[in-house]
C-alpha cells in the first residue's frame, strides 16, 4: 500500500516521501477506506510543518480530509452500514494520503445521489474543510442577520470567497481584509462588498481602524462589525479584534500567521466583544448522525448552486506529492490542489 510519510516535522517539500507500508485493518467501530481523492490544505502542510492544533504521532501521514469507498467494517452496526459506500473522510489524526486509511465509523458521511445530488468527485474531495467551515461559521454559529456586515481576514483563499457568495446568497454584507493589493479588484469582482488591503508590515493600526470605519459608514469609536471570523492570527487578527463593534463576536479559526493574538483587554472590555476559537472536528462531534445528514443536504445543495463550489486547479498522484505540495503554497494560484490517489 502505498503511503505519503514523514518521520520529522518540517517544511513539506523536504520530508514528505512515499513509501510501502503494510495495509491498516479495522478494529471494531472502525472502517478501512479505499482513498480515491483528498486536497492539499493549508491544515495539512501545518500538520507536517508541526505547527498545527494536533501533534503528529511520528511517523505519520497527512491528509485530514478527501473522498473513498469503504472496503472493509471492523464490526458495529454503524461500520458495517457504511460498507461499500462512498464517504467524504474527516479524519482528526490524518492519514488520508494513502491508498487505504482506517478510520472510525463516526468520522465519515455517506455520499449518495439522494442525500447529495451528483456531486463530482472534486467537489466531494474538497466537500469539508472549507465548504461546511464557511457554511457552519455563517449561518450556525455567528449567524449573521442580514443586512449586517461579516469581517474576514484571508478573504482571497477558496474559503474567503465561499463567504462573500454565501453573504450574497444569505443578505449579509462582506468586509474583506487581504494583504496583497491586487487583491482588492478581484474580491470586489468577486461580489465583496468592501475590500481593505493591510499588510501590518506596512500599515498602521489607525490606517486599518479608519478604513474599517469608513466601509461600514460608523464613527472611529464603534464600528458596525458584530461579526468578524479570522484565519491568520498575529498583527492582522489581533487588529480585527480591536475594530469590533458592541456586542461583537469573532470566530478565531486559523494561525496562518504563526503568530498569536495580541490585544489590550479593554479591546474586548468596552464593546462588550468576545473571540470564540473553531475547529470543525469539534463542531461535528457535537452533532448526531441525523443532523450531519442534515448539514450534508444543505451544504450539497449550496455546492451545487455554486454557493459553495471549490475552484479546483492542479491535480498530482500520491507520487507526485512533492510537486503537489509546492503548487499548494504559490501565492495566487487558481484552485485548489488534489492528490488524484485511485480510479473511481
Amino acid at each position: 500500500m502505498k503511503s505519503v510519510v514523514f518521520e520529522s516535522t518540517g517544511e513539506p517539500d523536504t520530508v514528505l516521501n512515499v513509501k510501502d507500508l503494510p495495509e491498516p485493518e479495522p478494529e471494531y467501530g472502525q472502517i478501512k477506506v479505499r482513498m480515491l481523492c483528498c486536497p492539499v490544505n493549508p491544515s495539512d502542510l501545518m500538520f507536517v510543518r508541526g505547527q498545527y492544533t494536533l501533534s503528529a504521532d511520528l511517523p505519520a501521514t497527512p491528509g485530514f480530509e478527501g473522498v473513498g469507498i469503504v472496503e472493509l467494517a471492523g464490526g458495529g452496526l454503524r461500520a458495517k452500514m457504511m460498507l461499500g459506500k462512498r464517504v467524504a473522510v474527516l479524519s482528526r489524526r490524518g492519514g488520508n494520503w494513502a491508498e487505504k486509511n482506517v478510520v472510525s465509523a463516526s468520522q465519515v458521511i455517506p455520499f449518495s445521489n439522494l442525500l447529495t445530488g451528483r456531486l463530482s468527485q472534486e467537489q466531494q474531495a474538497t466537500f469539508f474543510v472549507n465548504p461546511v467551515t464557511a457554511y457552519v461559521m455563517c449561518r450556525e454559529v455567528l449567524r449573521v442577520p442580514t443586512g449586517e456586515w461579516l469581517l474576514q481576514t484571508a478573504a482571497g483563499s477558496v474559503l474567503g470567497h465561499m463567504i462573500i457568495r454565501l453573504g450574497k446568497r444569505f443578505g449579509f454584507r462582506t468586509l474583506c481584509v487581504v494583504r496583497r493589493e491586487e487583491q482588492v479588484a478581484e474580491l470586489k469582482a468577486a461580489g465583496a462588498d468592501a475590500v481593505i488591503w493591510f499588510d501590518p508590515n506596512d500599515h498602521s493600526f489607525n490606517q486599518f481602524r479608519a478604513a474599517v470605519a469608513a466601509a461600514t459608514g460608523a464613527s472611529t469609536d464603534y464600528t458596525m462589525i458584530h461579526s468578524a471570523v479570522d484565519c491568520v492570527g498575529g498583527a492582522t487578527g489581533s487588529a480585527v479584534v480591536r475594530v469590533l463593534g458592541k456586542h461583537a463576536r469573532m470566530l478565531a479559526f486559523g494561525t496562518l500567521s504563526g503568530e498569536p493574538l495580541a490585544v489590550p483587554s479593554r479591546a474586548l472590555m468596552t464593546p462588550g466583544a468576545s473571540i470564540s476559537g473553531f475547529w470543525l472536528g469539534n463542531h461535528m462531534e457535537t452533532l448526531n448522525l441525523p443532523a450531519k445528514l442534515k448539514l450534508v443536504r444543505t451544504v450539497s445543495g449550496l455546492i451545487r448552486e455554486g454557493v459553495l463550489t471549490s475552484g479546483i486547479g492542479s491535480s498530482f498522484s500520491l507520487d507526485e506529492v512533492v510537486a503537489a505540495v509546492q503548487a499548494a503554497e504559490v501565492s495566487g494560484r487558481d484552485g485548489k490542489v488534489l492528490l488524484n490517489i485511485a480510479a473511481n
